[in-house]
């Protein structure tokens, strides 16, 4: 890795206080902090008037250790167990959370802020329920909260760090779908982001689609390089034959802002062991 991009791809410490408060509407016990940790399962929770749903996975841990609170969102028609077998993310030493999506158009699991969600869903407010919940539980660190997904669901991580700035210290969104948001993007504070996406992504293209509402990809990570306040644009490096790192430095409140080009990869979860370099982006370990 060259030198001048490495602090780019190093976790945050920015200090994130929360201003949620604990929620009893999960149904999950506090025996999910056995430092045996426990397999995924499911678990529901209510948020408004709604019962919603997310897979939970927290790996085997010291007594006593705080683990980091990682939300991982599928794409448009997949499922949370899709994403958590696709990505590997529970390769993650940190607390796994991977929300279900609602029923849009066509039936598919879709999510708010996209032209197929389901009326009346809100995203946001689903992710700051969870996060509120499990903030209270004693293996749970508090001021560590990350977001990644793909494709409509990396959309929904974007959706975090514009409307939910508070809620999280980076994300980390895979192909990810970036629509329009009502009201324009307005983060209340600087939020890192490592963003991957292929060349030849025919789904979510790369160059962006007028048409649908997407941005060009790079257009839209040098746009939140603005937000950040970043400083420099790092030369474009060659990771191996296939793979371009490109980002910024010198941003506001040490965030970063980077961005992995898959050459000829598609709409996929990138074969470059992305989950690897997210974990590192968070500043969490990773087993192999």
């Amino acid at each position: 890795m060259p030198s001048r991009l490495s602090a780019l791809l190093v976790a945050t410490a920015v200090t994130l206080t929360s201003t949620a408060a604990a929620s009893s509407a999960t149904t999950m016990t506090t025996l999910a902090c056995a430092p045996l940790g426990t397999p995924t399962q499911s678990e529901t929770i209510t948020v408004g008037n709604a019962q919603r749903s997310y897979l939970l996975h927290v790996p085997a841990h010291p007594l006593g250790e705080r683990l980091p609170l990682v939300l991982a969102f599928h794409g448009r028609g997949e499922t949370p167990a899709v994403l958590e077998h696709d990505s590997g993310l529970d390769r993650l030493h940190a607390v796994l959370v991977y929300p279900r999506g609602e029923p849009g158009t066509g039936g598919k699991l879709s999510w708010s802020g996209t032209p197929t969600a389901a009326p009346g869903v809100d995203d946001v407010q689903f992710a700051r329920t969870i996060v509120a919940a499990l903030r209270g539980w004693s293996c749970v660190d508090p001021g560590r909260t990350y977001a990644t997904g793909k494709s409509d669901g990396g959309g929904v991580a974007w959706q975090l760090a514009c409307r939910a700035a508070d809620l999280v210290l980076a994300i980390a969104p895979v192909a990810g779908a970036y629509y329009p948001i009502a009201g324009g993007c307005r983060p209340a504070r600087p939020v890192s982001i490592l963003e991957f996406h292929g060349t030849d992504d025919r789904v979510v293209p790369a160059a962006g689609s007028a048409r649908r509402g997407l941005p060009d990809i790079q257009a839209w990570l040098a746009a939140w390089a603005r937000r950040d306040g970043c400083t420099v644009q790092q030369p474009e490096a060659r990771i191996g034959r296939d793979v371009r790192l490109w980002g910024w430095s010198g941003c506001a409140a040490g965030s970063q802002v980077a961005g992995y080009r898959i050459l000829h990869g598609g709409h996929t979860w990138p074969a470059i062991d992305a989950t690897a370099l997210i974990a590192r982006f968070f500043g969490v370990s990773v087993s192999r």
